[in-house]
């Protein structure tokens, strides 16, 4: 009997969440109810032309990540709910949503077909959600999330009213990286990926109050950055507080040295002000916290898995905004 766990594996050598979000440009959310296979899109309610579909993205290398939601009454409601958040261009704060009501699962394909042609779809709708989290809980892919993520979401969801969650839906989600940090997240439409989360960081995030010292534990990084930045993109945010959340960023790796020991990144963000600032940063590997292990729990060898430190950060421009009163 296997009773290695992978989250707790990381937990125990005291591995860094940061620097673990996948940098995706549009996610493609798809509500079908449980069960989900291993490999989500061959779950017995995925019908055949979504199926083609995605092979059909992932063959032609489009930076679309599709996954599978469902909450407790999934498999009850008479509607499909098909979200497609796309990556803003330039200085951000992160992703734009289309949200379609449609009849069945079996209208998704067309309609997400139509979305990459540029067409409209008289199924789209406006909502007052203001927020979609996705807790990964598909254990058939790794059990941690079954082991972690269930518990959490149950807790979650039962905690509704206490955790002020109006106009914020909670789903369950198909694997989108970083089972070992069970239970994992990602905050739409921010972007943003947590794990090892708990209901106090999780209350923290969801209202932007406490001591944001509490996400240099739980914070994966920004998934609209190049996971190298991430670690310079929670430097600035730990300095400027909740503020941040409400600032527009972009970023981009200058250089990298062929040993990938060292890299030259850029961060620039504007605040609601106006202000806008840029930052460049040396990132070096950080050996301290670079560690060997086992990236999921059926993995049959360890990965190095390479953490970098801000080595040093410096203002490049910036332009500020003053009022005359």
């Amino acid at each position: 009997m296997n009773t290695f766990f992978c989250s707790d594996d990381s937990h125990q050598v005291g591995e860094d969440v940061i620097g673990s979000a996948t940098n995706s440009q549009t996610y493609i959310l798809v509500e079908c109810p449980l069960p989900w296979t291993s490999e989500a899109f061959n779950s017995k309610w995925v019908p055949q032309n979504l199926r083609v579909l995605v092979e059909e993205v992932k063959r032609a290398k489009l930076p679309i990540r599709f996954l599978l939601i469902a909450n407790d009454v999934s498999h009850k409601v008479n509607h499909t709910t098909l979200l497609i958040y796309q990556k803003e261009e330039g200085l951000s704060n992160g992703y734009y949503k289309k949200e379609f009501k449609l009849a069945n699962i079996e209208q998704v394909a067309a309609v997400v077909q139509k979305w990459l042609w540029g067409i409209s779809s008289n199924s789209e709708i406006e909502t007052t959600v203001t927020k979609d989290i996705l807790v990964c809980t598909h254990g058939s892919h790794d059990k941690c999330c079954a082991r972690y993520g269930a518990p959490f979401y149950f807790n979650v969801t039962t905690r509704n009213a206490d955790l002020c969650l109006d106009n914020v839906r909670i789903w369950k989600s198909s694997h989108f990286g970083g089972h070992r940090f069970a239970p994992t997240i990602i905050d739409l439409p921010e972007g943003r990926y947590y794990g090892r989360i708990d209901i106090d960081s999780f209350r923290s995030i969801l209202t932007r109050t406490g001591d944001i010292q509490c996400l240099n534990k739980v914070y994966r990084g920004w998934g609209i950055l190049p996971a190298a930045l991430q670690v310079l993109e929670r430097e600035l945010m730990l300095c400027n507080g909740w503020d941040w959340f409400n600032y527009k960023v972009a970023g981009k790796i200058l250089e990298q040295s062929l040993d990938n020991n060292t890299i030259l990144g850029e961060l620039s963000f504007e605040q609601p002000s106006g202000s806008l600032y840029t930052y460049q940063a040396k990132l070096v590997r950080d050996e301290t916290k670079t560690q060997q292990l086992k990236s999921s729990c059926n993995a049959t060898r360890e990965l190095v898995v390479t953490k970098y430190a801000v080595g040093s950060l410096w203002v490049t421009s910036s332009k500020v905004m003053s009022y005359s009163t």
